[in-house]
C-alpha cells in the first residue's frame, strides 16, 4: 500500500466531498426543515425527492462521461480537443433537461394512486414542480463540474456548493414557514428554494471558469462549434451505461419510498430520514470514484497501466478505511441521528432501525462505489452497468418486496425488509465489480507488456470483455 498514493487520491476527492456533501446537505435542510413542520411535509418531501433524485443522479451519472473523456485528453497531452467535449457534453445536457422535465410531470399525477393521503400527494406534487426548474441548472453544472474535476480543479466547486447550502437556509426559511411577505408553502417551499440554490451555483462556476486564468486554453464558452457527431457517440457510448448504472441504484432506494406508501406516513417518513443520512455518508466515497476516474484516466491516457492499477487499488483501501468510519457513526449512533430530524416518537423509532442498517452495508456500497470509479477511468461501463441491473433489479427489489410485504405464510418485516434486501444487492456488486478491475487492470498490464516486447503499439482503448 503506498501511502503517497492515498494521499495524492485524498488530496483530490477531498474538495469534491465537502462540495457533495454540502450539494446533498440541501436536502438535508430539506428534510429537517419540512419535518419540523409536520410528518405530513416531511413524508411530501420524501415521496417528491424520490422522483427527483431519480432523475438527477440518472443525468448525474451520464454526465460523468466527460470527465473521463478529458482525463484521457489530458493524459494523452491532447488540450485542444477539450472545449468541443465539453460543449458537446452541454448539449447532451440540455437534452436530457428536457426528457427529465418532462418525465417529472408525467409522474406526479401518479401520487394520489400510491395510496397517500390527498393532501400529501398535492403537497408531493407541488414540490416536485417547482423543485424541476432547477433541472436545466443541475445539467449544466454537472458538465462544467466534471470538466473541472478533471482538469483537478475541485476547490472552486467546494466553496461554491458550501456558499449555496448556507443560502439555502434564509431560502428555505423565507419559503416553507412564510417570512418578509411570502406564504407559507411548507414542504413546497422546499423545491422552490433548492431549484433557486442550483441555479445560483451553476452562476458562480460558469463565472469563475470564465474569467479564470486556470481555464483559459480550454474552457468551454469560445468558439462554439456545430453539432460534432464523432464526440457525440463517445459521450453517448460511454455515458448511457453509468447513467443506466445510477438510475439502477438510486431506483432501488427510491421506488422504496412509493412501494411502501402504503405502509402509512411513518415508514414513509422513517425512510426518508434514513435515505437523506445515508445519501449524505455516500458522497464521501463518491467523491473517491470521482478522483480516481481522474487520476486512473489521466495514467491510462499515458499508457502507465502499471501505474493505473496500483492507483485503483490503493482507492479501494481508501474506500474501506472510509467505510469503518462511516459505517461505526451509523451503527452506533443511529438513535442520536435519526433525533437530528423529527420529533415524532413512532418516526424516530423506526428510522433509527433503518440507519442501523445502513451502517451495515456501508462497506460493500462503499467499495463498489469506488470500484465503479477506478474502472470509469478505464472507459469501462458496460459490465458495471449489467451487474447493477442484475443485483438490483434481478435480486434486490423483488426480494425486498417479498421481504417487506411477505407472503401468505410470511408475514413481512416492513420496511426494514427492503433494507435488509439492499444489502444483499450491494455485496454482490462490490464483490462482481471488485473481480471486473482485478481482470481488468491485469488484463491491461499484460497487453502492454507484450506489446513492449513485440515493439507492436498498443491500440485497444478499451479491454473487451
Amino acid at each position: 500500500m503506498r501511502i503517497k498514493d492515498i494521499r495524492a487520491t485524498w488530496h483530490l476527492a477531498w474538495p469534491i466531498a465537502v462540495g457533495q456533501l454540502a450539494s446533498t446537505g440541501t436536502s438535508f435542510i430539506d428534510t429537517v426543515m419540512a419535518g419540523h413542520v409536520s410528518a405530513g411535509d416531511l413524508a411530501a418531501v420524501s415521496v417528491g425527492s424520490s422522483i427527483w433524485i431519480t432523475l438527477t443522479l440518472t443525468m448525474l451519472g451520464y454526465l460523468l462521461a466527460t470527465s473521463p473523456l478529458v482525463a484521457h485528453k489530458l493524459g494523452e497531452n491532447d488540450a485542444a480537443s477539450i472545449p468541443a467535449i465539453t460543449q458537446q457534453a452541454l448539449v447532451q445536457a440540455l437534452i436530457l433537461t428536457v426528457i427529465a422535465f418532462v418525465l417529472a410531470r408525467l409522474i406526479s399525477p401518479v401520487f394520489p394512486l400510491l395510496g397517500l393521503e390527498p393532501e400529501i400527494a398535492d403537497k408531493a406534487s407541488d414540490f416536485l414542480k417547482a423543485i424541476c426548474w432547477g433541472l436545466p441548472a443541475f445539467a449544466f453544472y454537472r458538465v462544467l463540474y466534471s470538466y473541472s474535476a478533471a482538469l483537478k480543479h475541485t476547490k472552486p466547486m467546494m466553496i461554491f456548493s458550501i456558499f449555496c447550502l448556507l443560502l439555502n437556509i434564509p431560502a428555505n426559511w423565507v419559503l416553507i414557514y412564510g417570512h418578509i411577505g411570502f406564504p407559507a408553502m411548507g414542504a413546497v417551499g422546499c423545491g422552490w428554494a433548492t431549484a433557486f440554490c442550483v441555479w445560483v451555483n451553476l452562476i458562480m462556476l460558469s463565472a469563475w471558469i470564465l474569467f479564470t486564468k486556470q481555464y483559459k486554453n480550454t474552457h468551454p464558452f469560445r468558439s462554439w462549434q456545430g453539432w460534432n457527431l464523432a464526440v457525440q457517440k463517445q459521450l453517448f457510448k460511454l455515458g448511457l451505461p453509468i447513467g443506466i448504472m445510477f438510475l439502477v441504484e438510486v431506483s432501488a432506494f427510491s421506488l422504496i419510498a412509493l412501494l411502501i406508501a402504503r405502509l402509512g406516513t411513518t415508514a414513509v417518513a422513517a425512510h426518508q430520514i434514513a435515505l437523506n443520512f445515508s445519501s449524505l455518508s455516500f458522497m464521501i466515497p463518491m467523491a473517491i470514484g470521482t478522483a480516481l476516474t481522474v487520476r486512473v484516466g489521466h495514467a491510462v491516457g499515458a499508457k502507465n497501466f502499471d501505474e493505473a492499477r496500483a492507483i485503483g487499488q490503493n482507492g479501494i483501501r481508501l474506500g474501506l478505511g472510509v467505510a469503518i468510519v462511516t459505517g461505526c457513526m451509523m451503527i452506533f449512533g443511529a438513535h442520536w441521528i435519526s433525533g437530528w430530524y423529527s420529533k415524532d416518537t413512532e418516526v424516530l423509532k423506526l428510522a433509527g432501525h433503518l440507519i442501523i442498517l445502513a451502517g451495515i452495508f456501508q462497506f460493500s456500497d462503499i467499495t463498489q462505489v469506488v470500484c465503479a470509479g477506478v474502472l470509469r477511468g478505464y472507459k469501462v461501463t458496460r459490465l458495471p452497468m449489467l451487474i447493477h441491473m442484475t443485483a438490483f433489479w434481478v435480486v434486490g427489489i423483488p426480494l425486498g418486496y417479498l421481504l417487506t410485504f411477505g407472503t401468505d405464510r410470511f408475514p413481512g418485516l416492513g420496511v426494514q425488509g427492503y433494507w435488509i434486501a439492499l444489502i444483499i444487492a450491494l455485496t454482490i456488486t462490490a464483490l462482481a465489480l471488485q473481480f471486473l478491475f482485478k481482470r481488468t487492470s491485469n488484463s491491461k498490464v499484460i497487453q502492454q507488456r507484450l506489446s513492449e516486447q513485440n515493439e507492436d503499439p498498443f491500440k485497444n482503448d478499451e479491454l473487451i470483455l
